[in-house]
């Protein structure tokens, strides 16, 4: 079948294949460095509890075999091994039967600790990462020319994730309408990075261009990846360069990544094709990659839907494998930055005169003259899911107590999280915690001061609580 082979998407193919690779590596090394304290057995949401509620059905697991701390680490670390070996071109190397199996279980191994992350795996940026990685695996290996039904699969996904997010902002805020968003979102967004003060400061009238640039970008770019090319080429690298933007103004995890990734698979062609034809595959895998198509038509059906309704969804999976998914972000922007400031006491008895020592984290604002840090790809999940505590306490309900439990025990797993122990001889007495507004500050005010942010207290979020009453909580 000579219209199922293209090989002028073999370095598409490449490049797509080693970034998902080394994000496979990313995000096995954040769940095996964050999950003791997070959902491990004594974790603030433990993996053995949320199995008890849930069949294997509602979330394949390899756990709900087995589970143990040292059996997840295990799998974590295994996982990243793999991936790493991919990356360098295991997959390549290998008979094309064995390079699918590797993709095949790499993708397994991360559904099965997404399927027990409950609140800290719920973002979008896993559900992508699972179903590009299950496109991965029909995909091939340099052993034969791509096929080009799964290629335009990697463009439906693409087209997915950008056209899903250009119209949930549009069906959403009014700023997004009026070109004014980025007012706030540098300084608002979860988890600012480096250089968000410097994007902050831009002049007003840039950050409507900005925001206008972004409608193209996810409005109009994806509908022309399914051109001819290299006009749809040329898209994809349009797109590319929207997200390198986003990924310098702000830290989201391995989504701009994959992303990228993705517009990579497109723009290919641009590159000009191999010196000499690839080999066709067999017969066999011409078979799978057209089953695999169509069953990723068939599980198109609701994200498709979705995307035609005004009460679209974001960030949804439809079934419990993640293969077909609805993407989205930032409908709506919010205005005021708060943030939840953790602190600990020696004092059993607390009063005015009490000294108070706060809990700073990695990477969300604290301390007001730390320059906020970059870390995405990499996950730092307890400090994004303290941007959504700050915005209401319902999303903190079911792990804020039990993490100021551990505070209050001076957990070694949970302060691995943060950036350091503000009472490393003996546990704190008591642990309160208060909401601040932040905002970052003005050219001026960083001269003079040398701080990035100003704060001010607003409300109480925690009264100061003791270990035993906290524990009385649970």
């Amino acid at each position: 079948m000579a219209w199922f082979l293209d090989s002028g998407y073999w370095l598409g193919r490449l490049v797509f294949q080693r970034m998902l690779a080394v994000l496979y590596v990313v995000a096995f090394l954040a769940a095996a460095r964050q999950f003791r304290a997070l959902i491990g057995a004594r974790g603030m949401l433990p993996v053995p509890e949320f199995l008890a509620r849930v069949t294997f059905r509602a979330a394949p697991s390899v756990f709900h075999w087995h589970y143990s701390d040292r059996f997840f680490a295990l799998w974590s670390w295994c996982g990243a091994l793999l991936a790493a070996a991919v990356a360098a071109g295991a997959a390549d190397a290998v008979p094309l039967w064995a390079a699918m199996l590797l993709w095949a279980v790499l993708w397994a191994m991360y559904l099965s600790i997404v399927n027990v992350g409950q609140t800290w795996y719920s973002f979008g940026w896993e559900s992508l990462l699972l179903e590009a990685g299950s496109l991965a695996v029909f995909l091939g290996n340099a052993g034969i020319a791509p096929p080009v039904p799964v290629i335009w699969l990697l463009r439906w996904v693409l087209f997915r994730v950008e056209f899903g997010a250009g119209l949930i902002k549009m069906r959403g805020d009014h700023c997004w309408r009026d070109l004014t968003c980025l007012y706030y979102h540098h300084e608002t967004q979860p988890m600012p990075g480096p250089l968000s003060w410097f994007f902050h400061h831009l002049p007003a009238p840039l950050h409507r261009v900005e925001v206008a640039a972004n409608h193209v970008a996810q409005l109009a770019f994806p509908v022309v990846l399914f051109t001819p090319q290299p006009i749809a080429g040329w898209a994809a690298v349009a797109m590319v360069v929207t997200q390198l933007w986003l990924v310098l103004s702000g830290n989201f995890a391995w989504l701009n990544w994959v992303t990228i990734a993705l517009a990579m698979s497109a723009a290919a062609p641009l590159w000009g094709k191999p010196s000499a034809p690839l080999p066709p595959p067999p017969v066999w895998f011409e078979v799978l990659a057209l089953l695999a198509t169509a069953g990723v038509l068939v599980l198109s059906y609701r994200p498709a839907r979705n995307l035609l309704t005004r009460r679209q969804m974001m960030n949804t999976s439809y079934e419990s494998l993640h293969l077909v998914n609805s993407y989205g972000a930032f409908g709506s922007i919010t205005r005021v930055r708060r943030e939840i400031v953790v602190e600990g006491t020696a004092d059993a008895v607390t009063g005015p005169d009490t000294v108070w020592l706060p809990y700073e984290f990695r990477g969300k604002p604290g301390e007001v003259r730390r320059l906020p840090r970059q870390y995405a790809p990499y996950h730092l999940r307890l400090d994004w899911l303290m941007w959504f505590a700050a915005l209401s306490p319902a999303y903190a309900r079911a792990w804020f107590v039990p993490f100021v439990a551990r505070l209050l025990e001076n957990d070694r797993d949970t302060l691995r999280l943060l950036r350091g122990n503000p009472f490393p001889d003996l546990p704190p007495a008591r642990i309160r915690a208060r909401v601040f507004r932040y905002r970052f500050t003005t050219w001026r005010e960083l001269r003079e001061t040398r701080a990035w942010w100003h704060r001010t207290e607003e409300r109480e979020f925690l009264a100061p609580m003791a270990r035993s009453a906290l524990y009385g909580r649970r």
